[in-house]
């Protein structure tokens, strides 16, 4: 049963994730994707989310949480990015290397504990990436965006967040000075000014994984 609890969890994470930063919802092909399963797969599952009241679909429709799955995915992804934002203030871990800890820890921690991180933090409303996390109904604190790839020449933002998918890319971005809360003007298609310096020629990836006060 945990197995199918967390099977599920990842389920509800995915869909999630897959509207937080754009607004088109997931196909069932793009969650096999991401999930790396058989559609088949998918598909049984999906069926069994919605007998649940967990997501709402039509046959080769996409894929929509209800309001009970919606909380139940704030929830699990509440505990995540507390986990990580603990990691990187309290042990020194980098933000490239907590997303993995996290995906073990946030299935294992009681709510005890997840109480008692939250309040040793602080309250935080955001994880080392910029992500929101979500308080304890659901809700989210998040300033509108755009991103890098779609700002326009010469735009100048706050980065709000930073995708934390690839690891290698993060210690690039890094590299360069391109972390959460600073600044950033585009400078070119795939170059930026940081926090008002020389002009950075941008990883290859970048101008996806980065997002941008307007």
């Amino acid at each position: 049963m945990a197995g199918n609890s967390v099977a599920i969890d990842d389920y509800l994470k995915t869909i999630y994730h897959h509207t937080e930063w754009q607004n088109d919802p997931i196909t069932p092909s793009q969650l096999a994707g991401e999930l790396s399963l058989a559609p088949s797969t998918v598909t049984e599952m999906v069926q069994k989310l919605a007998a649940q009241g967990l997501v709402s679909h039509r046959p080769y429709g996409p894929v929509s949480l209800t309001d009970a799955g919606r909380l139940r995915a704030a929830s699990i992804i509440r505990r995540h990015r507390l986990i990580e934002t603990w990691l990187v203030r309290e042990f020194g871990y980098a933000w490239d290397e907590v997303h993995d800890e996290a995906e073990v820890l946030e299935h294992t921690i009681s709510e005890r504990l997840l109480a008692g991180i939250d309040a040793r933090l602080g309250h935080p409303r955001f994880d080392p990436h910029g992500d929101a996390i979500p308080d304890a109904d659901g809700a989210v604190d998040r300033a509108p965006f755009v991103l890098l790839a779609a700002a326009h020449i010469g735009h100048s933002g706050r980065v709000l967040r930073v995708s934390d998918r690839d690891p290698a890319l993060l210690r690039a971005l890094e590299g360069h000075g391109i972390d959460v809360g600073h600044t950033l003007v585009v400078a070119g298609r795939d170059a930026v000014r940081v926090d008002g310096g020389a002009t950075v020629e941008l990883p290859a990836g970048a101008a996806d994984a980065v997002w941008l006060t307007v």
